[in-house]
């Protein structure tokens, strides 16, 4: 692709965290080409980011009835659907995925869908595929590990998790979900040790802080928990009202309420709404 081409300068605006940059520079470019279907493509990318829901659905849908025949360009569209459980997702991802087999994004996007529809079989055939095109890809590596979690195979989800965690640590939504699934299984230090880091790494999530304050807790580490619970109530907002107040109650109590309001009654949840999310 053209350095210089209007898509590619959007698309740069996008790795840089500039939705509304990329948002206009794709408008501005449909302006004298208005149907074509990889601008239409990652304007939607852009307006979801952007939290503009119905409008990234629109632009995925008129993607779509354009008809493209990028690869690159039909899964991100089959990806951009599946958010909205559009029935059309599935097909545009399976395409893509047989349009290109050597590409690795077709496959783990497909992988990935398949994976939260409960179809593991075909879900692992496929990651499994993109993790060989792309072993040092830490996005396919955890989605491999999320569809072993779904599929209910605990040590090996953990251990594809860990290995995404070592080829992006910075990335702390797989710290988090790693550390969800560590408390699953009973493995508290390992916990506190991923939800901690991930929960620094996500500064303005509310609810990664009170799940590592709760672990925190429970594990003895008490000055680490209630600078948890601080940073959870800085980032706090109306809908985190409820957690902020069950947290602090535990957290004045002995460690093992707080492992049983994170294990019994936040874990069953959140691990499953972690692990559902789509990419």
């Amino acid at each position: 692709m053209d350095p210089e081409s209007p898509l590619q300068q959007a698309l740069q605006r996008g790795e840089d965290g500039d939705w509304e940059g990329m948002a206009q520079e794709l408008l501005d470019a449909l302006e004298s080409s208005p149907d074509d279907p990889a601008l239409l493509c990652f304007l939607g990318v852009a307006e979801r980011e952007m939290g503009l829901s119905t409008s990234a659905y629109d632009r995925f849908r008129e993607a779509l009835a354009r008809e493209p025949e990028d690869p690159w360009v039909l899964a991100t569209v089959g990806n951009g659907l599946a958010q909205f459980d559009d029935p059309e997702a599935e097909a545009a991802l399976r395409s893509a995925a047989l349009m290109a087999p050597e590409l690795p994004l077709t496959r783990w996007m497909y992988g990935a869908y398949l994976s939260r529809e409960g179809l593991f079989d075909d879900a692992l055939q496929e990651l499994r595929a993109a993790a060989e095109l792309a072993p040092e890809d830490s996005v396919v590596v955890y989605e491999l590990g999320v569809a072993l979690a779904l599929k209910g195979e605990a040590e090996a989800a953990m251990e594809a998790l860990t290995r995404a965690v070592d080829l992006d640590p910075q990335d702390p939504w797989t710290r988090v979900v790693l550390g969800l699934l560590e408390v699953e299984n009973d493995r508290m230090e390992e916990a506190l040790r991923d939800l901690s880091e991930g929960a620094r790494l996500r500064p303005d999530d509310a609810e990664s802080q009170f799940l590592a304050a709760l672990t925190a807790k429970a594990e003895g580490w008490e000055d680490l928990a209630y600078e948890m619970l601080e940073r959870g109530r800085q980032a706090a907002g109306p809908g985190d009202a409820a957690l902020l107040e069950a947290v602090e109650d535990r957290l004045h109590d002995e460690g093992e309420k707080a492992r049983s309001l994170l294990v019994q009654e936040v874990l069953p949840t959140r691990l499953r709404e972690h692990l559902m999310a789509r990419p």
